[in-house]
């Protein structure tokens, strides 16, 4: 894989997280949106930069400040792992079956 390539591979995954972890931050999507697109301009900014190296060290410097701007408690959609709604529910066993005779149906 080229040095290009993996940088390209880099700059989204940056994106992506910076992205989650303003979600923890903005909870109301009207502010999010509004941090979104500046988060996006920062991106856009940058994006005619051709020089590996410098490519390298914007990398860097956004990992560090995604890194210092992480949530303490961030936000975790409830049924994922972790989330207040995991497991909360699991499935029966096979042994137990489903009682759906309540009396009223005809036989």
């Amino acid at each position: 894989m080229s040095a290009r390539a993996l940088q390209t591979q880099q700059v989204k995954r940056l994106y992506r997280h910076s992205l989650k972890n303003l979600l923890s931050w903005a909870i109301r999507r009207d502010i999010f949106f509004e941090e979104a697109d500046q988060l996006r301009g920062e991106f856009e900014k940058h994006k005619d930069v051709s020089d590996v190296g410098q490519i390298g060290r914007l990398i860097q410097k956004g990992e560090a400040k995604l890194k210092e701007y992480q949530h303490p408690d961030p936000y975790i959609v409830p049924y994922y792992p972790g989330g207040s709604l995991y497991a909360r529910n699991p499935p029966f066993s096979k042994e137990l079956h489903q009682q759906l005779d309540f009396g009223r149906e005809d036989h």
